[in-house]
């Protein structure tokens, strides 16, 4: 997904970054802290580099450029936490945008995914925001309005209703499209052939939820259902105002080990307990069968024509 969501950006950054590593065992302290540093640093850089490309010019071939990705990830302390108001957003030869171009028109939380019998596919993602939307029913048509205006940045460094902060990247000006979290995606075998097609609601979950699916079934070859329905986690840049915390699946069947959670405190983290991270809805093709992959956290199913 391109700008104005930061999702395929920060997508593609945490897969580049994950690489430069190890596998650690999965849903141990070494798995979730070391993607929880990855995610603190792809946060800082979504808030000083997001934005509407209308308005100003997104440095995404310099985020998303493997050599940069790598410098980021060397960054990362595999023993120890780094303190997240120590990091940055990194640097390159762009400078942070600032200048807005000229006006364009403006563009406008579900997801479904579908592939149809001829390998037709659609991943697709369309939010209200915040439950409700901004409660505004449109007269005659019967549906809601969003609230997307909190997706922009009303200051720099001003958190919205999710945690997230961003700068005058992201700064409210009229026919602008805010920035999102919107990660619908497709994932491709290497010969071309279309295999995964997966997305999310969630916020800013919604990128660090495609990715833990992604990994869980590439790295940690899972089935797709296991890779969708396995405990989720979640660390944004900056801190929240209860410390450097995660937020961690507690719901029955989608916990992490208690050792693990406790080895993590003992880093320093603080943890958030959640009844759910994200609704996934994925579907994988193996050879001529679609195999759906709906997410037990919700009321998401898979049905067949």
């Amino acid at each position: 997904m391109p700008p104005p969501s930061s999702g395929g950006i920060a997508l593609a950054q945490m897969l580049t970054m994950f690489e430069q590593f190890k596998k650690p065992l999965w849903g141990s302290t070494a798995h979730l802290h070391l993607v929880a540093e990855i995610e603190k640093r792809v946060f800082a850089d979504r808030s000083v580099y997001g934005g509407d490309p209308d308005f100003i010019d997104v440095p995404v071939k310099e985020l998303v450029d493997p050599a940069y990705c790598k410098r980021r990830a060397a960054e990362v302390n595999q023993t120890a936490r780094t303190d997240p108001s120590t990091i940055q957003a990194g640097t390159f030869a762009v400078a942070p945008p600032t200048v807005q171009k000229p006006r364009h028109e403006t563009n406008h939380t579900t997801h479904f995914s579908i592939v149809d019998k001829h390998g037709m596919a659609v991943s697709n993602t369309t939010t209200l925001n915040d439950a409700y939307g901004s409660g505004i029913v449109v007269t005659g048509a019967g549906f809601l309005l969003n609230n997307e205006m909190d997706d922009f940045s009303a200051k720099p460094g001003a958190r919205n209703m999710y945690g997230v902060t961003g700068g005058e990247a992201n700064s409210i000006a009229p026919g602008k499209r805010m920035l999102s979290s919107m990660s619908p995606t497709f994932v491709f075998k290497p010969d071309g052939r279309l295999w995964l097609i997966l997305g999310t609601p969630g916020g800013p979950t919604i990128f660090t939820s495609v990715f833990q699916v992604i990994t869980n079934k590439i790295d940690y070859g899972m089935s797709i259902g296991e890779a969708v329905n396995a405990p989720r986690f979640h660390h944004q840049w900056p801190p929240s105002d209860d410390g450097d915390s995660i937020r961690v699946d507690q719901a029955d069947g989608q916990r992490f080990d208690a050792s693990t959670l406790k080895a993590l405190e003992s880093l320093g983290y603080t943890l958030k307990k959640s009844d759910g991270i994200g609704d996934v809805q994925a579907i994988e093709i193996d050879g001529r069968r679609a195999i759906g992959a709906p997410d037990r956290r919700n009321i998401g199913r898979a049905e067949r024509e």
